[in-house]
């Protein structure tokens, strides 16, 4: 249960996140959002780690463990901002969102016991955060991107894999010096596909409050999805925060204006159904 909770926060952590980025990378260049977003989310957590004196690094398994999760962040990050700035939202945030179903998937080859009906509620929850793209109308969007869902899939997959290896990490470890290995090896990462490729990394300075707020929106998320690591079926922490990608379409919903069908809001329910369960 506490697993799931520290997801459902994730979620909604990670929904206006996934909004704010919808907006900033049509007015920025990605690899400039996603290294702003990343260092100010490593200056917020070195500065939390300060104020409880845990400002140190992992060692032995943590320390590689958090590094391989920091890595593939950074690209799942780099999928996801692609698969946005092509858009629209209610089509990639459900694709990004069934990341869950790999979680779940590696926690029982790694001998986790993931009952039936558990296993069912899972599948509902994918299957609700999908209609919200199924039950789109027609008219709305023209024809699907093939780029949006083929970026959005490398997301989702980064993202599953990304926290197994942090959870793993954690276990390994203490839960903030695996955070702050993490995103330096985020920062590290995007820095070095920068420098590599030689690209503008000034953003516009009237978007450095969203930014700001991104980052500090994405490192509690994350922060809170490694931390169930510790927990009983940490899995479901992956799961819950899932719904990121639902709190995202109704926020588009709300905010940017964009339509809302019959078919999606009830598998909004569908999907609150399925978290509900597994709660239980």
């Amino acid at each position: 249960m506490q697993a799931l909770i520290l997801g459902l926060v994730a979620a909604l952590a990670w929904g206006f996140h996934d909004l704010c980025i919808r907006v900033v990378a049509q007015r920025t260049s990605i690899p400039a959002a996603i290294l702003t977003v990343f260092v100010i989310g490593a200056i917020l957590v070195f500065a939390v780690a300060l104020f409880l004196g845990e400002a140190a690094l992992p060692n032995g398994p943590a320390l590689w463990l958090a590094c391989l999760a920091g890595f593939i962040f950074a690209c799942g990050g780099y999928g996801l901002y692609r698969a946005f700035a092509i858009g629209p939202v209610k089509l990639v945030a459900p694709i990004v969102g069934s990341f869950p179903i790999i979680s779940v998937a590696m926690a029982s080859l790694q001998g986790d016991q993931i009952s039936l009906p558990q296993w069912l509620a899972v599948f509902v929850i994918v299957a609700g955060v999908g209609c919200v793209a199924i039950f789109s109308k027609e008219n709305e969007g023209g024809e699907i991107s093939r780029a949006a869902i083929l970026w959005g899939i490398l997301a989702a997959t980064c993202f599953a894999l990304s926290f197994a290896a942090g959870q793993a990490a954690t276990q390994a470890g203490a839960e903030m010096p695996v955070l702050i290995m993490t995103r330096v090896a985020s920062v590290a990462t995007v820095a070095a596909a920068v420098l590599i490729s030689r690209t503008d990394i000034r953003p516009p300075l009237r978007l450095l409050p969203a930014l700001f707020a991104m980052g500090a929106l994405d490192v509690l998320a994350l922060g809170l999805v490694l931390m169930a690591g510790n927990l009983p079926n940490p899995e479901f922490a992956s799961v819950s925060s899932s719904l990121f990608g639902l709190i995202t379409v109704v926020l588009a919903w709300a905010i940017l204006r964009e339509t809302m069908t019959r078919g999606q809001w009830i598998s909004v329910a569908v999907t609150f159904s399925g978290i509900a369960y597994l709660g239980h």
